[in-house]
């Protein structure tokens, strides 16, 4: 990958430019490398996907256990009833597994994936009978069910079939068994079956836990109106005790905040402490992210100091949302003050702090004050993301620093990056501006190679563009 270019040295090597104070007190930061260090710039691979917090073990774990599923499922070639029955046959003769439930569950899997409800709970009679020592356990009847819940049906009767027939073998349907169904059901869009399964299941057998409980809620909120949300909620505790806690709070607030309901989001955290529960971090988070979406910094700072005065400590997530807040409403000087806070109370700056700052910087005009963030994300140990460049080079845009941007782009480039639709947008209608049509359509090209845009999105971008160019051209000819 590519070094911070020399014409990029300069900028940020300006004394103007660069103020001897870092946003993070040097005593503070505990990353600080030398400053005889050479700076690297882009990292050896910057990856536009979040980063996972899945383990190696684990990752292992799963695509061991991927490669066994995609195993199991080329087992049937065919959906025949018939052609499964000789394949199952052929298998017992030559199988050491008889006696491990895993391997019957493995082989239904596979043949419900490829047949209908009927012939898959055909084929299990087949199987139990075939071998007597084949026993099926709840995980079996739990693949049927699932697969009942995913078909294309109007009603709930292949579910209805897939549960009589558990509960006629004698295995009453738990808690678990209503997890499965509900996240199957809506796993194919079928919420309102989904509820009407799970009061069902409620009244006959068992009720679901705070899992499945908070599962539906949350899928309510993407959906359907906050009435039928609380509906819901009111039912379930009415008929089956169940109430909600934190966690259904938090999804409440939080799908309120999206809406811009924050008159809510607050009635509603009244509410929580009413029902006992104490407001966590997570929260105040959510609220304060609310508030700094419609770039209401004054707000957000309240929230911080009710958090304080409630005794929850605010975490590295707190002081990013404020920061972005502050630094959207034109605020840079009041979150570089939280930078500093952020640090003494041991949260360090990362790279969403400083391309949030950036975003500020370049909203004021200090696209070149910005510029010099990107070193000192260096000097820090901070590794700038997909998000960082985009933001910088949108903002060099925009203060019609072309030649910088350039330099930008092209370290982006050579890093495989990806752009953003604004800052793909502002860098061809800045070259378009200046004339240089050609360098636009390499942008263009490399837009679309790298899949950063659609190849409709980034055309259609490009060609508005040159309209405007020429509309512009054959009013002032002089232009």
């Amino acid at each position: 990958m590519g070094k911070i270019p020399p014409s990029f040295r300069s900028a940020i090597s300006n004394p103007f430019l660069r103020r001897p104070s870092s946003l993070v007190p040097a005593e503070a930061s505990q990353s600080t490398v030398t400053s005889s260090a050479k700076p690297h710039y882009l990292p050896k691979k910057i990856s536009n996907k979040k980063p996972s917090q899945v383990s190696g073990k684990v990752k292992e774990t799963q695509n061991s256990d991927s490669s066994k599923t995609a195993k199991a499922l080329t087992i049937f070639k065919s959906p025949s009833l018939t052609d499964a029955k000789n394949v199952f046959n052929s298998m017992i003769k030559s199988s050491k597994m008889l006696n491990d439930p895993r391997f019957y569950n493995t082989i239904l899997q596979s043949y419900t994936s490829i047949s209908t409800v009927n012939d898959s709970v055909a084929f299990l009679h087949h199987m139990k009978k075939t071998s007597p020592s084949f026993s099926p356990d709840r995980s079996t009847y739990h693949i049927l069910l699932s697969h009942s819940c995913k078909t294309p049906d109007s009603s709930l009767a292949p579910v209805h079939q897939a549960l009589n027939l558990m509960v006629s073998n004698g295995i009453n349907p738990d808690k678990a068994t209503t997890d499965i169904a509900v996240r199957s059901l809506c796993s194919v869009g079928r919420l309102e079956h989904a509820i009407e399964l799970c009061k069902e299941l409620s009244l006959k057998h068992s009720v679901p836990d705070t899992y499945t409980f908070n599962f539906l809620v949350k899928q309510l909120c993407k959906s359907s109106a906050l009435s039928t949300v609380y509906n819901f909620i009111d039912e379930m505790r009415t008929s089956f005790n169940i109430k909600p806690d934190l966690v259904t709070y938090t999804i409440l607030i939080d799908n309120v905040c999206n809406t811009k309901n924050l008159r809510e989001a607050l009635r509603l955290v009244s509410v929580l402490s009413e029902e006992g529960f104490k407001p966590d971090c997570f929260v105040y988070n959510t609220i304060m992210k609310g508030y700094c979406m419609l770039s209401r910094g004054s707000e957000a700072i309240d929230i911080y100091n009710k958090m304080k005065e409630e005794g929850v400590e605010p975490d590295l997530v707190t002081y990013n949302t404020l920061i972005f807040g502050l630094s959207k409403a034109g605020r840079v000087k009041e979150a570089k003050k939280f930078v500093g806070i952020m640090a003494e109370m041991g949260h360090f700056p990362d790279e969403v702090t400083y391309t949030s700052l950036m975003n500020g910087m370049c909203r004021e005009g200090n696209a070149l004050g910005a510029l010099a963030l990107l070193e000192e994300m260096e000097v820090k140990g901070c590794n700038p993301n997909s998000c960082t460049y985009n933001t910088l080079l949108h903002g060099l845009c925009k203060s019609r620093l072309l030649e910088k941007a350039i330099e930008l782009y092209g370290v982006m480039k050579s890093g495989g990056l990806k752009l953003e639709t604004a800052s793909y947008a502002t860098l061809v209608r800045t070259l378009c501006r200046d004339g240089r049509i050609a360098e636009a359509y390499e942008v263009f090209d490399y837009a679309v190679e790298s899949k950063s845009l659609t190849d409709v999105t980034a055309y259609s971008t490009l060609e508005s563009t040159l309209k405007w160019l020429k509309k512009v051209k054959e009013q002032s000819p002089t232009i």
